[in-house]
């Protein structure tokens, strides 16, 4: 049995507490017998605080606390201005630059999950930085701290790629900013966009881009090399054209560095990792003497003016220009009312029926009444007893509005489409605007006779008009070969009757010769023809001028917005380019 017993219990002193009682002079100090619940910590805490400063709060916190770690009692307030100093505190220049050198070491590394944890939004760091590698396809990142001015810390960084075997740098300058994490108070790197690149902002990313086009060498139909600089005109046909064909041709796409918008749309390009390595010359149907002839022709009248010249017998563009050459090319995809060089298309629908012939009888009086509206001709004139021939070369307007009482409403649009290809989707090789001529009712209907209303079309639209007069079928407008890539090119329903588009012809050439065209086509004879347009639109102060004309396998059409008639302005520059096709 053992020794040992239990020491008795110990008696419980009811004596008043020495906390509670007057302490005497000669009264023994105790300190370990009737200490109230929470004064022992307390007393800790402060012996702590006074010997290792802000350090031991943590120590206090313990002791202090309530069961849910929250500080209680009167020194919580002492305990949050602690804390709150903790965080806000002033960063040392050691903070700074320690922080920016353990940032820029991991990142350089290729550890980007610690280089994102050393900034204060550490998944959206993370994303970036590893994206910088992956997406860019980097081999090598180098990142250079330099001195720092306060919290701000430049760098210079440089990547290395390794495209197709082909090696290329990019190097730039950046700036990180040093802060305090608002949840631990450490020092870290304030995380924005801009720290990968310093033009980045808020949702952009940087991509790398390998489909850049190739440069492209283009030609003409005769071998000369067209570029921008000397045929400005060409200067977006010769962007579309590398965009489109630059890899058919046999070169190698390029790689640069761009910008991402939040969007997702491309955005500036920052760095050309490398260049495209050109293919074989692209051959276009373009001719450089016509060309360069109607560059200067569009440059005659007025600010804005634009023409295109086709080869009627196979729809070859010959020539585009435009007036400023820069910005929106509208010959080839402007959006405009015809006026009365639509007229060939009217008078194709009416001769098809038979009821009216060049030299049969066709009233033009000053003023005509259709669908609840009254029209007129320019300046109000009128003929005496004319033909329809006469009507077409002096523009007679009410002539043109009274075939509309024997036509159906949709039998000029449908002629448009199915004989001309108006509305139809031509594969220029470039875009383009085939126009547009909808079936119309009323005082509309008798608007679309004479190219306004509803009726839009482009220069290169009329071109292709005049030019299927000529040829007496439609011939789709090209301006690189179908053979280059297969591509489909528009068929009509049906051709234009020969001998329709001989009569038509006939009233172009009466046109030419003694009509409203003659002052422009002066100079030009034998296997000529034309046509005047001057289109009335609401807003404008000034008529859109027109004119169309053929000579021999050459046909072009031009446009000058609010300006005037059509043989004042656009006359000119249509036979300017006759004049030098034919040498």
């Amino acid at each position: 049995m053992s020794e040992h017993r239990r020491k008795p219990r110990r008696p419980i002193d009811r004596r008043p507490s020495a906390w509670r009682g007057p302490v005497g002079k000669n009264r023994p100090y105790e300190t370990n017998t009737g200490i109230p619940r929470g004064v022992k910590g307390a007393l800790i805490g402060g012996a702590c605080t006074a010997a290792f400063g802000a350090a031991c709060y943590g120590g206090y916190a313990l002791l202090q606390g309530t069961p849910n770690g929250d500080s209680a009692g009167p020194a919580a307030p002492a305990l949050a201005q602690a804390r709150a100093s903790k965080t806000t505190a002033a960063l040392s220049a050691a903070d700074v630059a320690n922080t920016a050198r353990d940032f820029l070491a991991a990142w350089s590394s290729g550890d980007t999950a610690k280089a994102a944890g050393l900034t204060d939004d550490a998944s959206q760091a993370a994303g970036r930085l590893a994206a910088f590698r992956t997406q860019l396809h980097a081999t090598s990142v180098t990142l250079t701290g330099k001195p720092a001015t306060g919290t701000s810390v430049p760098f210079a960084a440089e990547a290395r790629f390794d495209q197709g075997g082909r090696s290329s740098s990019w190097s730039y300058d950046s700036t990180l900013t040093v802060t305090r994490d608002a949840a631990t108070g450490r020092p870290v790197v304030k995380w924005a966009p801009a720290v990968v690149y310093p033009k980045l902002s808020a949702g952009q990313t940087l991509e790398t881009d390998r489909s850049v086009p190739p440069p492209l060498r283009v030609v003409d139909r005769n071998g000369t090399v067209l570029t921008a600089s000397q045929y400005p005109s060409l200067g977006s046909i010769l962007s579309q054209l590398q965009q489109a064909y630059g890899t058919a041709t046999g070169g190698t796409p390029g790689t640069e560095i761009r910008v991402r918008g939040a969007d997702g749309t491309p955005g500036q390009v920052l760095r050309v990792l490398s260049q495209g390595v050109p293919g074989k010359p692209l051959t276009t149907t373009i001719d450089a003497r016509i060309q360069a002839a109607a560059e200067k022709a569009v440059t005659t009248k007025g600010p804005d003016a634009s023409t295109v010249v086709i080869q009627p017998s196979t729809g070859a563009i010959l020539a585009v220009a435009n007036q400023p050459a820069v910005g929106f090319d509208k010959a080839m995809s402007g959006n405009y009312a015809p006026g009365s060089t639509f007229k060939l298309i009217t008078a194709s629908t009416a001769l098809e029926t038979g009821k009216v012939a060049p030299d049969k009888p066709l009233p033009c009086p000053k003023y005509l009444q259709y669908g609840g509206q009254t029209f007129h001709n320019v300046n109000n004139f009128s003929l005496q007893n004319p033909n329809m021939a006469l009507d077409f070369a002096d523009s007679c307007n009410t002539a043109f509005i009274s075939t509309a009482n024997f036509l159906p409403d949709d039998a000029v649009s449908n002629e448009a489409h199915d004989v001309f290809g108006i509305g139809m989707n031509w594969n220029v090789g470039v875009p383009s605007n085939a126009g547009s001529v909808p079936a119309a009712t009323g005082a509309m209907k008798a608007m679309s006779y004479i190219g306004q209303g509803n009726d839009v079309m482009s220069p290169l639209a009329m071109a292709s008009v005049v030019s299927t007069v000529k040829a007496g079928s439609f011939h789709q407008p090209f301006i690189v070969p179908q053979s280059l890539d297969g591509r489909t090119f528009a068929q009509v329903f049906r051709s234009l009757p020969a001998s329709v588009a001989a009569d038509v012809r006939s009233m172009m050439q009466l046109t030419a010769q003694s009509g409203t065209a003659a002052p422009a086509m002066a100079g030009l004879s034998g296997d000529v023809g034309a046509k005047t347009g001057t289109a009335e639109v609401d807003g404008q102060t000034k008529p859109n001028s027109w004119f169309v004309a053929y000579d021999g396998d050459v046909a072009a059409a031009a446009t000058v917005p609010n300006s005037g008639e059509g043989y004042q302005y656009a006359g000119p520059i249509v036979a300017a380019i006759l004049k030098a096709a034919a040498g």
